[in-house]
């Protein structure tokens, strides 16, 4: 039988890597590993498990929880037990949670731990199909119709002898266009739309991606992203499908030391990771004496010249390769190493990533791959490859996939890996964007090289048009300020005004040590962002950055705000997209002072 559904990938690749290594994490300290077999006999156990429970064919598992080995498990487990997965961010509210569930009928709910758990029980009163709730660690309670991780795989292995055909059954049954998952998208504005993906969906995209990524067993991947988000699940996926070794961070704070143990051959990464290293390593040259900063910016342009004939596909001159050699051992090395020190390539997804930050780190010898997909696209439609790629552009389609430009600007996309079957439970919103013919309306602007490459210029919804009819894409003024590191991030307004305007949160650490040189005494961030010499210092950035922009896109005013947008303040998205609807909201004061 094919491996045409995900759960017979799944078992596939059981049969066939057997000992070799599945999933590393770290324990008390310890990274542990678990091999393919002994992840089939959980996977198998938690399934098990699922139909003692009483999951029908068909029926909806939620699962509440961050990125970690039992996320991957419970979801396989759940494609074998022939149901749909539900992923939730473990960043939502309890009402975000009631919405999800009841939205969906989920009848069980894994959540990570007591944390999680009381959200669940917060909502449980709006969770009208909801029938047990499953906590993964750390619950040690009496709750009625709530288990433990264990007592789920405990149920399943005193069942197995009842249910194990009745397993098999589910496993060979389930047929390539059957619901896989229903992901809801983190929009930034409304309730979320769940986005219908089925099997054949999942492994369009994995078949497709392993025709132009070469990796394959025996190669490392930390896996850091929110897997409740299309891109870290890809990421997971082809764990399985290429046989790889995903070894899983313990959060986002400690991904530097974890990349120094585990030596991913690969990483998969939104922009905003790539753009605080970026940020720390300029950082730290400009706080070196001159003597490092000579030999910084010498080894940068050997870099540049190096990278510049890789991307022209052009031989590197013995003499210039030997200086390369050089500039690696005095410079580069300090960067590779802290990124394990094996690593072949970086992708970058979610988001769109400053040109100028991937010229930078292929200057340095790390490759940034960039791609572009949405969760209706599971989630892939293009990528640049390690053989042929372009900066600043999202590379080419993938294998399967076709791209057109409509009469506006707007990408279409059409392929196996689209989730056709639309939003769950919306005919009018899917029927906005799903054509009959297959067609898929991105909502973002772009435009085709004659190579094939795609460069994005913007959101559809993003683009801001002036008073004077201008058409003005944010996101490229965005990532321009971006560059420089005493910015942390921009909001650019200005719709249906007369000039653009710049909402600008400033680096934390950037700003200390700048306070500190001027001998400013206030430590206050509310206080800092006033400060004449701070306010100097951004409006020389924002000076230098509107040299590279026409007359019509140049920031005319800005304003630094005391605090950075964070998942906290409701101000990103759980994949760290500024939710521009909410920050106008709330510094609406601010921006209308600024046409005052």
């Amino acid at each position: 039988m094919a491996d045409d559904t995900l759960a017979r990938m799944f078992w596939s690749r059981i049969d066939k890597s057997g000992d070799a290594p599945a999933q590393q994490v770290k324990r008390a300290g310890k990274w542990e590993t678990l091999t393919w077999r002994q992840l089939g006999e959980t996977v198998r156990e938690v399934a098990l498990g699922l139909l003692a429970l009483g999951r029908q064919k068909g029926e909806a598992v939620a699962l509440l929880s961050a990125s970690r080995p039992e996320w991957v498990q419970a979801d396989f487990a759940i494609f074998s037990a022939g149901c749909t997965t539900i992923p939730v961010y473990p960043s939502y509210t309890p009402e975000q949670l009631a919405y999800i569930v009841g939205d969906s009928g989920a009848k069980t709910l894994i959540v990570e731990d007591p944390a999680q758990l009381a959200k669940a029980l917060e909502a449980r009163g709006k969770m009208d199909t909801l029938e047990q709730i499953v906590v993964i660690q750390g619950y040690e309670g009496r709750e009625r119709s709530v288990h433990t991780w264990e007592e789920l795989r405990r149920l399943g292995r005193d069942n197995a002898e009842r249910l194990k055909s009745l397993l098999a059954d589910r496993v060979t049954s389930g047929r390539p266009d059957d619901i896989a998952t229903i992901v809801y998208t983190s929009g930034t504005t409304g309730p979320p739309k769940g986005v219908v993906q089925t099997h054949a969906n999942h492994l369009a995209s994995l078949n497709s991606t392993a025709q132009i990524i070469k990796i394959g067993p025996g190669d490392v991947h930390l896996l850091f992203l929110p897997l409740a988000h299309s891109f870290a699940r890809l990421e997971g996926f082809i764990g399985v499908h290429r046989g790889l070794t995903t070894a899983f961070a313990e959060n986002l704070d400690k991904v530097g030391d974890n990349l120094k143990e585990t030596r991913p051959h690969f990483i998969c990464s939104v922009p905003r990771v790539f753009e605080k290293v970026y940020a720390k390593i300029l950082a730290g040259v400009e706080a070196g004496s001159p003597v490092k900063k000579k030999i910084f910016r010498w080894a940068m342009g050997i870099g540049r010249q190096v990278s510049q004939l890789q991307q022209a596909k052009q031989p590197i001159p013995g003499g210039l390769a030997m200086k390369h050699r050089v500039a690696h051992k005095l410079v580069f090395a300090k960067l590779h190493h802290a990124l394990g020190g094996r690593l072949r390539f970086a992708v970058s997804g979610g988001a769109p990533l400053s040109r100028e930050i991937a010229v930078f780190f292929h200057a340095a010898g790390i490759l940034i791959l960039e791609g572009y997909g949405l969760t209706e696209t599971c989630p892939a439609l293009t990528f640049n490859r390690e053989d042929n790629f372009k900066f600043g552009s999202v590379g080419q389609a993938m294998p399967g996939v076709e791209l057109k430009i409509a009469a506006d600007g707007e990408i279409l996309a059409r392929g196996g890996n689209i989730a056709t079957k639309g939003y769950f439970k919306k005919p009018e919103a899917t029927a906005e964007v799903f054509e009959p013919g297959g067609w898929f309306h991105t909502g973002d602007i772009g435009k085709i090289d004659e190579a094939g490459f795609l460069f994005i210029t913007d959101r559809k919804k993003d683009l801001i048009v002036t008073a004077g009819g201008m058409n003005i894409a944010p996101q490229n003024i965005e990532n321009l300020l971006k560059g420089d590191p005493f910015v942390s991030q921009v909001m650019v307004y200005g719709d249906r005004r007369p000039y653009p305007v710049a909402l600008i949160t400033l680096n934390p650490e950037e700003l200390a040590k700048f306070a500190k040189e001027q001998g400013i005494l206030a430590t206050d961030p509310a206080s800092l962002a006033k400060n004449p010499k701070v306010v100097e210092r951004v409006a020389r950035i924002v000076e230098a950055k509107n040299a590279d922009l026409q007359s019509y896109a140049k920031i005319k005013k800005f304003a630094i705000l005391p605090e950075e947008f964070s998942q906290d303040n409701g101000l990103l998205t759980p994949t760290l997209k500024v939710k521009r609807k909410g920050v106008t909201e709330k510094f609406q004061k601010i921006i209308d002072s600024l046409y005052a």
